[in-house]
């Protein structure tokens, strides 16, 4: 369950190991709504950012939420730490390249390389997910998040040059 939510939000491990059965404010096989107001890093600077609310819906959103009903009530969402996730991995030959962190970093490469493909998602949703500083302006993008983008082609035509060097 847990590495799926952090997946669906693009957070890291540490912070969907933290979260306790109060911060799921709805939990339904559409949607899922979390508060992420207690998280290792950053809520409690700002109580009020709008990274702080996270609805998931889409793709194997009944599943998760089937796996957080089936639980023990009170009951530790995950029970490995971001150390025991990267040692289970380090033993695996086929996981020993990724990290706890990875799961972040392959969300948001997968939403750099959707939009690249036309999926209309704004970058500042992608700021957003990853619970990154938000720039000002419309479609302004962190330094934070592109740091993430693997890819460095989708990330090139999602920065949208192309919509300048065009009248050039």
């Amino acid at each position: 369950m847990c590495a799926l939510l952090a997946w669906k939000t693009a957070s890291r491990w540490a912070e969907v190991a933290a979260l306790s059965s109060t911060q799921f404010l709805s939990v339904t096989p559409e949607e899922i709504v979390v508060d992420w107001k207690q998280t290792p890093k950053g809520r409690r600077r700002d109580p009020f950012k709008p990274s702080r609310f996270v609805v998931v819906v889409g793709p194997l959103t009944a599943e998760l939420a089937e796996m957080y009903r089936a639980r023990a009530p009170f009951a530790e969402l995950c029970s490995l730490t971001t150390t025991g996730l990267d040692a289970m991995w380090a033993r695996s030959p086929e996981m020993r390249k990724y990290s706890a962190h990875s799961i972040k970093r392959g969300a948001v490469t997968r939403l750099f390389d959707c939009i690249a493909l036309g999926v209309p998602i704004p970058l500042y949703l992608v700021n957003r997910l990853a619970k990154h500083e938000e720039p000002g302006g419309p479609g302004a993008i962190s330094k934070t998040t592109i740091r993430y983008g693997a890819d460095p082609l989708s990330l090139a035509r999602v920065l949208g040059t192309a919509k300048a060097t065009m009248h050039l």
